[in-house]
């Protein structure tokens, strides 16, 4: 009895000892415990996720890769496998584990080693979101602590739902839904029970583990997993023998991107960082970009592909290189594939090694390991590249253009499963299209690839524009009191230049001279002296002037007649940003590329509230509705947010409706033309190959520098106004010409390059996509515009209605009075006046 009565004192004494230790530690490390309480209203770090207008993921940024998933949503055998492996007694114990704590003290007392940490899985949550890793006293206590308090203020779902959602399992994934989309491209719901025990065995030792890193140690573990199930009861014998004889299944999967727009993500994160600082990148903010996705694609395939053709029809350069020549040991698939592996992707040009050549084919081995065979018809325009200006005779066959152990570039051909030899370009381009009511990017595209080139020369790169500067140049012309059938004289131009020491001669391209010409026909054949002659009539100051009412910065502006054709450089986005003016009615629109921004729980915290074009809007106090300014079919204005803009609302008006309603008129005529072709005065505008589109609501206007270092081609049609740029980063090259290849028949582009034919193909691409199923809507007149029928050659009135006559448009008080005369030379004098 008294040892029995010493013993109970002794245990007595140990649970007041143990009770007063316990509370010493507590009361020591409280003061360094963190507020659980925070963890009521967790945000989770998650990546800043770019969408377009429709809801296409365009790109992700951040750290870490985090898709939060409510418990609910989080399958119960993933649940399971998780609890069986971590914390088999997680629901009955209260955030720690007695029996486990005994026995890794048992264990380190035996050992010596602190080899087994004891932690549930509400431990691991104290750890995960305030502690370190680190294996000390002091932290594990902190850890039990910090445990027992969670327990309090959270339900056992609310824990695994932290854990689920925040548990570190590789490759940047944190998080069972980041996860299952990196090692099997899945949402949750859709894994296999094997793949969800591969999960839930990462979190022991994730890189370790990681069935990409190790995958027998990885499928051990997996094993492990699903054994401790079937000890737990989750899962019967007959399952758990299916699992483990299933092989593993995992490969690296990066983010769900559904529209490739690399240049425009790279735009958002800057904004967005300027914006939030470091946190855009852990908050989880969705940004909805202007982009649509349709057009956005349209755009980067008519990008890529004008600038593959370009470069095809200029030579082949030959190999990126030679894994072995003539007379040397090929070598071996694998080794081929490795080589391969170490090559990056441009855009869809994938790297290829030549193992065998036969007269009209060749045998490659692309990048992953296919085979592939190359045949005549996707090799045949494979002549040797001598300069920008010069090309070798056509291959007659396949051992003209490779050998076995080139690497070369192959392209898929669309709509099936061949492929053809390509090569990187080594022009550059961009291409934007913007909504001229307000300003939003449509799409846009700064360049072939990211991956080739980070410069984004749709923002980026100032470039001469040649003649796509004509159009503000006749702005200024109307505005001054000019008409559409001024005839202005199409000649030579002499000027000595004092500070040259010789005469400026500026010439027209081609080098071709029609004497007295309307200023309709004068833009729409880009007729380079009569844009010299309107400046000088103008004055440098009048066009400098008027040209910075588009938002072009005076001292950017060449202040000499050079300015007439072209000398200004300027990027895309601020050429397409004047073009809108025209298309809208007069308006400066703003460009912008974020609609809106939404945080982690899909609530608004940014609207883009863009100004306005709208020439409906300009007298409030009749106001159209909603539905009037919807109604139309193809209405430029059927976006506008409003029922009508207030002033603070409305976009700067910077020239009439009228002024910009001529120059489009002048515009449309680039594209259609004009005269009698059955009567042999017919003629083509600069831009005819827009024809092809068959519509008659188009506008546009070409640009080409000297020596052709910049090819452009802007306008715009319902709704859209596009700019589309060629040229070279190394400005000293020209984009030089092609001659005729005989091996690819008489549909082929061939000669010079220019506007017209070297940037206007990637314009009319995406003119086809973006207006696909929009009606015809051409520009309405505006009021204070009369039509009246002139005479085609001298621009006065006429009385006739065959080919000679036309209709032309005013504005009121500008059109001419006098009547051409139909006999003898009356007129004469008084039209020679007129000319300048």
């Amino acid at each position: 009895m008294k040892r029995l009565k010493r013993l109970i004192g002794i245990m007595l004494l140990g649970a007041v000892v143990g009770t007063a230790g316990v509370g010493a530690m507590y009361i020591y490390v409280l003061p360094e415990l963190p507020d659980v309480n925070s963890l009521k209203d967790v945000q989770l770090q998650t990546p800043m996720r770019v969408f377009t207008s429709d809801g296409k993921l365009i790109s992700q940024f951040g750290e870490k890769r985090r898709i939060p998933l409510p418990i609910q949503d989080i399958p119960l055998k993933m649940k399971q496998a998780f609890i069986a492996t971590e914390d088999s007694r997680f629901y009955q114990n209260p955030g720690i584990d007695p029996i486990g704590i005994m026995r890794a003290a048992l264990n380190l007392v035996l050992t010596g080693k602190k080899s087994q940490g004891a932690s549930t899985i509400t431990q691991q949550v104290a750890r995960n979101f305030f502690l370190t890793r680190q294996k000390t006293y002091i932290r594990k206590i902190k850890e039990i602590f910090l445990a027992l308090q969670i327990e309090h203020i959270l339900s056992k779902d609310e824990i695994l739902d932290l854990y689920l959602n925040k548990i570190s399992l590789g490759y940047r994934a944190y998080g069972v839904g980041a996860a299952a989309q990196v090692y099997y491209g899945k949402s949750v719901n859709q894994l296999t029970l094997p793949q969800m025990a591969m999960i839930a065995g990462l979190p022991k030792a994730p890189s370790a583990l990681n069935p990409l890193h190790d995958p027998i140690r990885a499928k051990s573990r997996r094993n492990v997993v699903l054994g401790r199930m079937l000890e737990q009861n989750y899962i019967d014998k007959a399952t758990y023998q299916q699992a483990i004889a299933t092989p593993l299944s995992a490969t690296y999967h990066g983010a769900e991107i559904q529209v490739h727009a690399p240049y425009l993500a790279e735009m958002v994160r800057q904004e967005m960082e300027q914006k939030y600082g470091d946190k855009a990148y852990t908050r989880g903010l969705k940004v909805y970009t202007t982009v649509t996705s349709q057009r956005q694609l349209a755009a980067e395939k008519a990008l890529r592909q004008n600038l593959l053709n370009y470069d095809m029809r200029h030579g082949f350069r030959g190999p990126v290189m030679h894994l072995w020549k003539d007379g040397q040991t090929p070598l071996s698939q694998q080794a081929i594939t490795d080589k391969l592996a170490t090559l990056p992707n441009y855009a869809h040009l994938r790297a290829a090694t030549i193992t065998d050549v036969a007269d009209k084919q060749a045998t490659a081995i692309i990048k992953g390991g296919q085979t592939i065979t190359l045949n005549w018809d996707g090799m045949k325009w494979a002549r040797r590249f001598i300069s920008d200006d010069k090309q070798g005779n056509e291959p007659q066959n396949a051992h003209q253009i490779l050998a076995p152990g080139d690497v070369i570039w192959v392209l898929p051909e669309a709509d099936s499963n061949d492929y053809r030899l390509s090569q990187l370009p080594d022009a550059s381009a961009a291409i934007v299209a913007l909504r001229p009511d307000d300003g939003a990017i449509e799409a846009i595209s700064g360049g072939f690839s990211f991956n080739q080139s980070k410069f984004n020369r749709a923002i980026q790169a100032r470039r001469q524009v040649g003649s796509n500067i004509k159009p503000f140049i006749y702005s200024d012309a109307f505005a001054s009191g000019m008409t559409l059938a001024t005839l202005v004289n199409d000649a030579p131009v002499n000027q000595w230049d004092q500070s040259l020491g010789t005469a400026w001669r500026p010439k027209n391209s081609p080098p071709v001279y029609a004497g007295p010409l309307r200023l309709r026909v004068a833009l729409a054949e880009s007729k380079n002296v009569v844009s010299v002659r309107v400046v000088r009539k103008l004055g440098i100051d009048s066009v400098v002037q008027h040209l910075h009412l588009f938002g072009f910065a005076k001292d950017e502006l060449p202040h000499n007649d050079t300015i007439a054709l072209g000398s200004a450089s300027l990027t895309p986005i601020q050429v397409v940003r004047g073009y809108a003016t025209f298309a809208n009615g007069g308006f400066l629109i703003t460009p912008y590329f974020i609609d809106h921004i939404s945080d982690s729980t899909d609530q608004i915290i940014y609207q883009a509230k863009p100004k306005i074009a709208c020439s409906h809007c300009e007298h409030p106090q009749v106001p159209p509705t909603i539905v009037q300014l919807t109604s139309e079919p193809g209405n430029p204005l059927k976006q506008c947010p409003i029922d009508y803009a207030t002033p603070e609302q409305l976009a700067p008006r910077i020239i009439s409706q009228q002024n910009a309603f001529l120059v489009a008129q002048a515009m449309h005529s680039v594209i259609t033309g004009g005269g009698s072709w059955a009567h042999h005065t017919g003629w083509n505008g600069t831009g005819w190959r827009a024809l092809e589109l068959h519509r008659d609501d188009i506008y546009g206007k070409s640009g080409t520098t000297n020596d052709s270092r910049d090819a452009w081609f802007s306008g715009f049609g319902p709704g859209i106004v596009v700019t589309s740029w060629v040229g070279f980063d190394d400005y000293t090259r020209n984009l030089g010409s092609s001659a005729y290849n005989n091996n690819l028949g008489k549909d082929q582009v061939y000669g010079g390059e220019f506007g017209g034919k070297t940037a206007q193909p990637a314009w009319i691409d995406l003119m086809r996509a973006a207006l696909t199923g929009i009606p015809e809507h051409q520009l309405p007149t505006p009021p204070g515009i009369v039509s009246v029928r002139i005479d085609d050659k001298t621009g006065l009135l006429s009385n006739k209605t065959d080919y000679t006559s036309r209709f032309e448009y005013f504005i009121a008080g500008t059109q001419p009075t006098q009547y051409v005369q139909t006999s003898g030379s009356n007129s004469d004098s008084s039209i020679q006046d007129q000319i300048f």
